[in-house]
């Protein structure tokens, strides 16, 4: 039963976040606008993303506890380039990209540092999330943000809250995992609910 469950977790996490943030990227190109979206939320979370993944690679953890974060950063970097090209300067995210490449050398020069940034990573995805949460709070405004995506990243983290319980137990990751639960929940629930307001007042 536990094999199996850790099967369906795993697969299931890997099968979502294919498609992760792929109503995100539809969403924003229908709308041929970045409205809605914060950019320093998905820098935040590219950042986390990264980390998290160099910090399970560097420990040799199984591969399918967090295979699915290339494809994250994948499409992550796509959904910024889009931001980039719709707010009318896709040159503007060459620095960042730079920045993001060369942390991948930089987080593992040291044992300490890649603990260090580990232990941080949970307080720069909540930031992201954060970050998100108050752009919509300050525009009332939906815009271009997709629930689908949110609800799906709650979906995910309640998964790998389950297998981290089941495989590594490491504490830093499933207190991480806990608390992107509940900001997407969070993030979701905000979205929304702008949107519902949205109809009304048309």
């Amino acid at each position: 039963m536990e094999t199996w469950l850790l099967w369906f977790c795993n697969w299931s996490t890997l099968v979502v976040c294919a498609a992760l943030k792929l109503p995100q990227i539809s969403a924003l190109l229908r709308a041929r606008s970045a409205r809605g979206i914060s950019l320093p939320s998905l820098l935040l979370e590219l950042a986390g993303f990264l980390v998290f993944l160099r910090y399970q690679h560097y420990y040799g953890y199984p591969l399918l506890t967090y295979l699915e974060y290339p494809i994250l950063i994948a499409q992550d970097i796509i959904l910024l380039l889009c931001v980039f090209h719709f707010n009318g300067n896709v040159k503007q995210a060459a620095p960042y990209l730079v920045v993001f490449l060369s942390s991948w050398f930089i987080l593992t020069l040291k044992k300490w540092i890649i603990d260090t940034a580990m232990n941080l990573c949970t307080f720069i995805s909540a930031a992201s999330k954060f970050a998100q949460l108050q752009y919509l709070w300050k525009t009332k405004d939906s815009g271009a943000v997709s629930a689908l995506t949110w609800s799906l990243s709650s979906y995910t983290c309640a998964t790998r809250i389950i297998t981290t319980l089941m495989t590594t137990s490491d504490l830093t990751i499933l207190i991480r995992f806990v608390i992107m639960l509940a900001f997407n929940i969070w993030v979701t629930a905000t979205v929304l609910h702008y949107r519902k307001t949205a109809v009304k007042t048309e």
